[in-house]
C-alpha cells in the first residue's frame, strides 16, 4: 500500500518545554499510512513521527533547533560512563548489588517529543477526522487502476524516478504483512531480540577456543624449550589481548553465574499492527508508562497559582491570542474530559495508545530484510518475569530509529536510559549481520541549545544532519559552530545544494475524488492559488522522490 498523507502546514508560536518560551515552530502532516522506505527518506530530511503525526521543525525560526542525529554502531566504542552502566547492570543481575549513587542516566523526556507537545489537542482531533477507513476502499480501487495504467507508462518516466523505484524494489514489495511472527525467545544462533545476557554468539565461542588453543600451544612450546613460530613470547598473548578494548556485545552479554540473583530478558514485539504478544502484555506495559509519567509530571512539583487575568481579542491577528492559543486549547480539552467524566487513567491510555502504540508504518517482510521484518516495535525489558522498561523503536531499511523510552522509576538506579540505548546499538549491529544496508542507529533530535539534551552527542561516532543540504556531518565538526549560533548549516561547501529537492512539483502524486493523479493535472481542475502554495511547500519539504511516491490527500 502506498503512503497517504495530509499536509497540515505551519504551527508556530507555541510553548517550548526546553527553554520555556513560546517560540516553537514546526510543519507537520498526518500520515494515514506510510511505507518504511518513505519514512526512511523523510527522517533523512529532518522529519520525525509522534504516533501518526509526522513533523519537521522550522530550523531557522524555532527557538530550540532540533538536529537529526545518528550513531554509527559498526564503529561504536562505549565510553567509560557507558561501561560503568553496563557493569552496574551485570553486578545487579549477578549479585543483586544496588548502586544508588550516580545514576549516569539521561534526563526524562515527555512522550510527545517537545516539538509536538503543544499539538496534543490538534493530534487528538486529527485522529478522529483523518480516519483511514474513510479512504481505504476508494484508495485501493484507485491504486489498482493506476497500477494497470502505470505498467505502460513506466518506460516514459524520468531516470530519477526509476532509480527511486529500483531502490525500493530491493527492499521488498512494500505490501503490508497480514501476520507477523516475532519470537519471544531467539532461535539458536539468531533472533531479533537480543534475548538473555548470558547468551553468547557462536563466533565469540570460536574465537575463545582459538585463543585457548594458541595459549596451550605456546605453553607446550615453552616446556619443550621451543617457541611458537611467528608468534610473540608465551607471556605476551594474554597481555596484548587485555590491551584491546572489549566490544559492546562482550560487555552486555558477559556470562552470569548459574545462581545469579536476577534474570533480564529483552523481547521484541510488533506494536503496529499489534502482535499477539503485544496485545497480551499491553496492560502491563501501560502500567509502567503511567508510573513513568507520574514521576515526570511531579518534577518539580509546581503549585498552581493565578498571578494575573488577561483580556485578549479573539483574533489570530492579535499576537498575544495567537501565542496563547495552544495552551488555551489544551485547557479546553481537559475541561471537556472532566465534563464527559473521562478518568485520568482513560485519558492516559488514550495518550499512550495514540503516541506510543499507533504508527503509520506498514509492516513489511522482504526476504532480504531482517528476520523480524520492518515497521514499528516495542522492545520490552523483562526483569524476573515483569516489565521494567519499554523502548519504542522503528526498524527501517537503513537504521533502527529510537522513538521513545519509558521505565519503572523504581529501577532508575540501573540507568535504564543509557542501558537501553546501548542495547539498541548492539541490536542494530545484530540486524546488520543479516541485512548489511541496515547499519545506523537514529536517536531522534539533538538539541545543543538545551544543555540537558546534549547527552545524545555522547554516543560516538555520530553525525548530525545538515538542515539545508541534508548531508551527514560528523558531530565533532558541528559543535564549534553550534557554540556560536543555535542555527547552523553544517555543510561547509557554499555551492552545495539539496540534491533531493523538489524540481518537478507537477509530478507530486495527489489522491483526489477516488483517483490518483499528478499535481499538474489536479491543478488545472482546481485553480486555487492558496492551495498551490501549500502543495509547493509540501513538495519542497518531503523532496522529489517522496513527493512522487507518497499520495497527498486532498478533500
Amino acid at each position: 500500500m502506498a503512503s497517504v498523507v495530509e499536509y497540515k502546514g505551519l504551527k508556530a508560536g507555541y510553548h517550548c518545554g526546553y527553554c520555556d518560551s513560546e517560540g516553537k515552530a514546526s510543519r507537520g502532516m498526518w500520515a494515514h499510512s506510510m511505507t518504511v522506505q518513505d519514512y526512511q527518506d523523510l527522517i533523512d530530511r529532518g522529519w520525525r513521527r509522534s504516533g501518526k503525526y509526522v513533523y519537521k521543525p522550522v530550523m531557522n525560526e524555532t527557538c530550540c533547533p532540533q538536529y537529526t542525529i545518528r550513531c554509527r554502531p559498526l564503529q561504536f566504542q562505549p565510553s567509560k560512563s557507558h561501561k560503568k552502566v553496563l557493569k552496574k547492570m551485570l553486578k545487579f543481575l549477578a549479585k543483586g548489588e544496588i548502586s544508588r549513587g550516580n545514576c549516569e542516566d539521561e534526563p526524562m523526556e515527555p512522550p510527545m517529543e517537545d516539538a509536538v507537545a503543544g499539538d496534543a489537542a490538534l493530534i487528538n482531533k486529527l485522529d478522529i477526522q483523518c480516519d483511514l477507513k474513510k479512504l481505504g476502499d476508494n484508495l485501493k480501487d484507485s491504486l489498482e487502476r493506476e497500477e494497470k495504467k502505470g505498467k505502460s507508462a513506466k518506460k516514459e518516466e524520468s531516470s530519477g524516478l526509476i532509480q527511486s523505484q529500483d531502490k525500493r524494489a530491493k527492499l521488498g514489495s512494500g505490501e503490508p504483512a497480514h501476520s507477523v511472527a516475532v519470537p519471544v525467545a531467539p532461535k539458536p544462533g539468531k533472533g531479533a531480540d537480543l534475548s538473555k545476557p548470558p547468551c553468547r554468539k557462536a563466533k565469540e565461542i570460536r574465537k575463545e577456543r582459538k585463543r585457548l588453543k594458541l595459549m596451550q600451544q605456546n605453553a607446550a612450546g615453552e616446556h619443550a624449550g621451543l617457541q611458537a613460530p611467528r608468534g610473540p613470547p608465551p607471556s605476551f598473548p594474554p597481555k596484548a589481548k587485555s590491551n584491546q578494548p572489549k566490544a559492546l556485545e562482550d560487555l552486555i552479554f558477559e556470562s552470569l553465574p548459574e545462581d545469579a540473583s536476577h534474570k533480564l530478558e529483552v523481547r521484541l514485539v510488533r506494536s503496529s499492527p499489534p502482535s499477539s504478544q503485544f496485545k497480551a502484555t499491553m496492560l502491563e506495559s501501560y502500567q509502567v508508562y503511567k508510573r513513568y509519567q507520574m514521576v515526570i509530571h511531579n518534577q518539580p512539583p509546581d503549585k498552581p497559582t493565578i498571578s494575573q487575568v488577561r483580556l485578549v481579542p479573539v483574533s489570530f491577528e492579535d499576537p498575544e491570542f495567537k501565542s496563547s492559543f495552544s495552551q488555551s486549547l489544551s485547557l479546553y480539552v481537559k475541561y471537556q474530559m472532566a465534563i464527559h467524566q473521562d478518568s485520568p487513567d482513560e485519558c492516559g491510555k488514550t495518550e499512550f495508545t495514540r503516541f506510543l502504540c499507533s504508527s503509520p508504518l506498514e509492516a513489511e517482510n522482504p526476504p532480504n530484510g531482517p528476520d523480524c521484518g520492518y515497521g514499528s516495535f516495542h522492545q520490552q525489558y523483562w526483569l524476573d518475569g515483569k516489565i521494567i522498561a519499554v523502548g519504542v523503536i522503528d526498524i527501517l531499511p537503513y537504521c533502527v530509529s529510537s522513538v521513545y523510552l519509558y521505565y519503572d522509576p523504581d529501577y532508575s538506579f540501573l540507568s535504564l536510559g543509557v542501558y537501553s540505548a546501548l542495547r539498541e546499538i548492539a541490536f542494530t549491529k545484530q540486524l546488520h549481520e543479516k541485512t548489511p544496508q541496515l547499519s545506523y542507529y537514529y536517536m531522534g533530535f539533538y538539541i545543543h541549545s538545551c544543555p540537558k539534551m546534549r547527552y545524545k552527542g555522547h554516543y560516538r561516532p555520530s553525525d548530525l544532519l545538515c538542515p539545508e543540504t541534508y548531508v551527514w556531518v560528523p558531530i565533532e565538526q558541528c559543535l564549534p559552530a553550534l557554540e556560536s549560533s543555535k542555527y547552523c548549516r553544517f555543510n561547509q561547501d557554499p555551492g552545495a545544494v539539496d540534491e533531493g529537492r523538489s524540481t518537478e512539483p507537477d509530478r507530486v502524486q495527489v489522491f483526489y475524488r477516488r483517483a490518483v493523479l499528478p499535481y499538474g493535472v489536479y491543478r488545472k481542475q482546481r485553480r486555487d492559488a492558496g492551495e498551490e502554495a501549500d502543495v509547493l511547500q509540501y513538495a519542497s519539504l518531503v523532496g522529489q522522490a517522496c513527493s512522487e511516491r507518497m499520495l497527498l490527500f486532498r478533500s
